[in-house]
């Protein structure tokens, strides 16, 4: 039977940093009310030159030098974004063609904070099933384009990143389940309710959120997930070494593991000194905490996302 198994991982964050103290500075706002309600202190900003496929290439870059892979060898792309560099071609293609390969599929994954998620079970899919062999998956964001910046409700809370991981065959699991849902029915909860039609843009090209009703709904969702994630992987709570939720809000991810019964030491937060970034937050918190050597070969890891759309999902793995 075939499995897939992460094999390295990577990350990149623009070298630009916007402090709580900078916002205090022009918004009705402050440094504690923010950290209060949110747990963030910082978040790393792109310039105006970086697009989302050029954070998703030094990500890429530093994951397939960890698992020693050239660009060459990876058979498929799959990118997980709401902030592409264009309406189409898609990230991953431009992503592709900066990484100087050819010919292996490339596509985008849209499911807001969800993406790299379901962008991880899209690949785990098509390994398992024998098509591919070995997979770069990337979650990339410039939420920074899509943000008010005079809405303190919401600008304070996203930054721009990008994470990846480099997804290999292998005899032995290394991703144990996966399980992705949506229900569309909850899609005003948080959005950016705008396109572009004849050179103009019809409706809001901010997002906008219904941040106590996400709140909750997230919390429902991501304890109702990760249960039945580890149900699919004939597992127990008590098995899981971390915990990797969507990094959102710090209160979401200790209210999560609090209804998983899991202790604080085992959830990974990286909320406070990179915000939200959306599809990017799990590889991104991933990449660190395997560079920090706290997560390790061996050790079981349930990543989880919830976002726009209403989107969630989660895939249990051991590295």
């Amino acid at each position: 039977m075939i499995y897939s198994r992460i094999v390295g991982t990577g990350s990149f964050l623009p070298p630009k940093i916007v402090t709580n103290d900078e916002f205090a500075e022009r918004l009705d706002t402050s440094d504690a009310w923010i950290r209060e309600r949110t747990g963030i202190v910082q978040r790393h900003i792109a310039d105006e030159s970086q697009s989302s496929s050029d954070l998703a290439l030094e990500a890429s870059r530093r994951a397939l030098e960890a698992a020693g892979v050239g660009a060459g060898e990876i058979d498929l792309i799959v990118l997980a974004t709401s902030t592409p560099d264009y309406v189409f071609p898609s990230a991953a293609c431009l992503l592709q063609a900066k990484l100087g390969i050819k010919g292996c599929p490339a596509f985008d994954v849209q499911a807001v904070c969800s993406g790299f998620v379901y962008a991880l079970a899209s690949a785990d899919s098509f390994i398992r099933g024998g098509m591919y062999k070995r997979a770069l998956v990337v979650g990339a964001e410039v939420f920074s384009r899509i943000l008010d910046w005079n809405d303190r409700g919401t600008c304070v809370l996203f930054g721009d990143g990008a994470g990846a991981v480099v997804l290999e065959a292998a005899q032995h699991p290394g991703v144990h389940a996966t399980v992705l849902h949506a229900d569309g029915s909850q899609a005003g909860m948080l959005s950016v309710p705008g396109n572009v039609c004849g050179g103009r843009i019809l409706g809001s090209p901010f997002l906008q959120m219904n941040g106590q009703g996400v709140f909750k709904y997230a919390v429902k969702v991501l304890d109702e997930v990760a249960r039945e994630t580890m149900a699919a992987a004939e597992m127990d709570l008590s098995q899981i070494d971390w915990l990797i939720p969507h990094q959102a809000n710090v209160r979401i991810l200790e209210a999560t593991a609090r209804k998983l019964g899991l202790p604080q030491e085992r959830l990974v937060v990286t909320v406070d000194h990179h915000g939200n970034t959306s599809a990017a937050s799990i590889p991104l918190a991933l990449d660190e905490w395997v560079r920090a050597d706290r997560i390790r070969a061996g050790h079981r890891v349930l990543m989880q996302g919830v976002g726009g759309g209403f989107t969630w999902g989660a895939a249990l793995v051991t590295m």
